[in-house]
């Protein structure tokens, strides 16, 4: 992890403390081990972003996006930031707050999806796509 200013670990733990209605039902699906027994963490700072939810394990972070993330000027923020994630070996996964409020199931397969691809595992493992898990409520 980069070094990170006072300032941007201020912002981030003013973040906790203020989550969105998103936000504090994905942390209650992720906190404590919950998912998968890996542990998360939420408001990262990751150089000059502070990332949502972040597996250190895994380099898995998992970003909420709300409406405001349609916005062309957003859409590129958005792709510079994942780029910069990336070339430091950290996967984004977005999530739309729609879907997490339309289809918490889904959101459960996405996020197992993103585990598996970050994951060593057998090659005859089942695809997260296919069902077999109960999904997140």
């Amino acid at each position: 992890m980069s070094h990170t200013s006072p300032r941007m670990k201020r912002n981030a733990r003013a973040m906790r403390h203020e989550p969105t209605r998103a936000e504090s039902r994905l942390w209650s699906w992720l906190r404590d081990r919950r998912f998968e027994g890996l542990k998360f963490r939420r408001q990262v700072p990751i150089g000059p972003y502070i990332l949502d939810f972040y597996c250190a394990e895994l380099e898995l972070a998992i970003e909420l996006d709300g409406r405001q993330h349609d916005q062309p000027d957003m859409i590129d923020y958005d792709s510079v930031r994942s780029a910069y994630l990336q070339q430091r070996g950290i996967y984004a996964l977005r999530i739309p707050n729609e879907v997490l409020i339309r289809d918490p199931q889904m959101v459960g397969e996405m996020i197992r999806w993103a585990v598996a691809q970050k994951t060593p595992h057998p090659p005859s493992a089942p695809s997260p796509l296919c069902g077999g898990e109960k999904g997140i409520e």
